[in-house]
């Protein structure tokens, strides 16, 4: 593939600038496994973003900053609709929601009438959740490890509409994908109506058979809910080819948008099923924008999505997920099986990608991740629930390996 070519199959010839002939030869040109290694290649990526000398930030899951190219976009949103206000608002501002959301669809490999842009994964969530018609005695089921934003919502609808919630526990390190769906399996009965699923299980990781599992639940009759927020711009997928009814997904984690941008994908035949949670009779009711009711809303984070998506496509899915693969593995090799450290993420490569989760014997997680932000200058996130005690570590695509050496090492001396 030549270099004309590749930017116009990445829909991102306007930051062939900023990335410079030798990064776009490099990218169009090398595959993504043998890329996935090369570090000259990465610290070229890295001077894209502006870090901060305090410490070594190994928390991008939560959210990470835009780099600076996207961030100079966003701010010349923020100072172009600071001009405009309100005639920008009465003029202009559905045209380009509309364009943000195309091109959300197109990444996402879903039509635009299915998907509608949010503040963040918990929001397109829970607007499924709530809106869903509870009778008394339904049941959906969930499991511990999922996120506990949503897990309060199920028990909101409990306490308000009588619904059963049944919780199971995802297998820390399953040998088949059949081990997984068959925990979800057996907890479905005919009173069931909704399941709920992580994509990548937020605390470990873990990346679950969705198809599969969706494929299961179909055939009792459920609907299946994804939670997406750490697999979207993360792993290479398209939403419609896991097969499931709904999909929520934050922005501002692994596509690096600015902070409050979520998005909610629902099955066309499913959207008039569902209840807005902000009242909109302006839309009928298989038009998912009836779910999106958002009054005057920050519109400069959405405006700038579509340079998120350009700099995530000038890098391509696949070999942005083949990145992440390879530096979780880089450490996780390192320091699997060594005494007192305990690994909380699946030991097949196949079954992770960017994230992975690790305790030390020994230390509570709080403790250890107090250590090694104040003596090791490493930033994690302590997780201590659900069967899960240890620090998330998630890098990006800016993480050295020398970054990774330095953890490693931390760890085996904490370890000692």
């Amino acid at each position: 593939m030549d270099k004309r070519e590749f930017l116009r199959t990445a829909g991102a010839a306007s930051l062939g600038v900023m990335f410079g002939p030798d990064l776009l030869a490099r990218l169009s040109s090398t595959p993504a496994m043998v890329l996935a290694s090369d570090e000259p290649f990465w610290a070229d990526m890295r001077a894209k973003f502006k870090l901060t000398p305090a410490y070594i930030n190994l928390e991008n899951g939560y959210y990470c900053f835009q780099p600076e190219e996207v961030l100079a976009k966003f701010i010349g949103n923020v100072r172009e609709i600071n001009v405009e206000a309100s005639h920008y608002m009465r003029t202009r501002q559905v045209d380009d929601d509309l364009r943000t959301r195309t091109a959300l669809a197109a990444l996402a490999g879903c039509p635009v009438e299915e998907l509608i842009v949010t503040r963040n994964t918990t929001e397109s969530l829970d607007t499924i959740i709530g809106g869903f018609d509870w009778k008394a005695g339904d049941e959906a089921v969930m499991a511990n490890q999922d996120y506990g934003a949503m897990l309060d919502m199920f028990k909101l609808q409990a306490r308000r509409c009588g619904l059963r919630n049944i919780l199971v526990d995802v297998p820390m390190d399953p040998k088949s994908d059949d081990e997984v769906v068959q925990v979800y399996a057996n907890a479905l009965t005919p009173k069931t109506r909704l399941l709920m699923i992580g994509h990548m299980v937020n605390i470990t990781g873990h990346i679950l058979p969705v198809r599969k599992i969706c494929d299961m639940a179909h055939a009792r009759g459920v609907h299946v809910m994804v939670d997406g927020a750490h697999a979207f711009a993360h792993l290479d997928y398209r939403i419609p080819d896991l097969g499931c009814d709904y999909y929520g997904a934050s922005l501002h984690k692994w596509l690096a948008t600015p902070l409050g941008a979520g998005l909610l994908w629902v099955k066309k035949e499913r959207i008039a099923g569902i209840w807005p949670m902000f009242a909109d009779l302006s839309m009928p009711d298989d038009d998912i924008r009836k779910l999106n009711h958002k009054g005057t809303n920050p519109v400069h984070t959405a405006l700038t999505i579509p340079d998120s998506i350009a700099f995530h496509q000038v890098i391509g899915s696949a070999r942005k997920e083949a990145r992440l693969r390879w530096l979780q593995q880089y450490w996780t090799t390192k320091v699997r099986g060594l005494p007192k450290i305990v690994m909380n993420s699946p030991s097949d490569p196949k079954r992770t990608c960017g994230i992975a989760n690790v305790g030390v014997q020994g230390m509570k997680p709080a403790d250890l991740a107090k250590t090694l932000l104040d003596k090791y200058g490493i930033f994690t996130v302590a997780i201590d629930g659900a069967g899960v005690h240890g620090v998330r570590v998630t890098p990006q695509v800016y993480t050295a390996s020398a970054e990774l050496d330095s953890f490693v090492a931390a760890l085996k001396e904490l370890a000692a």
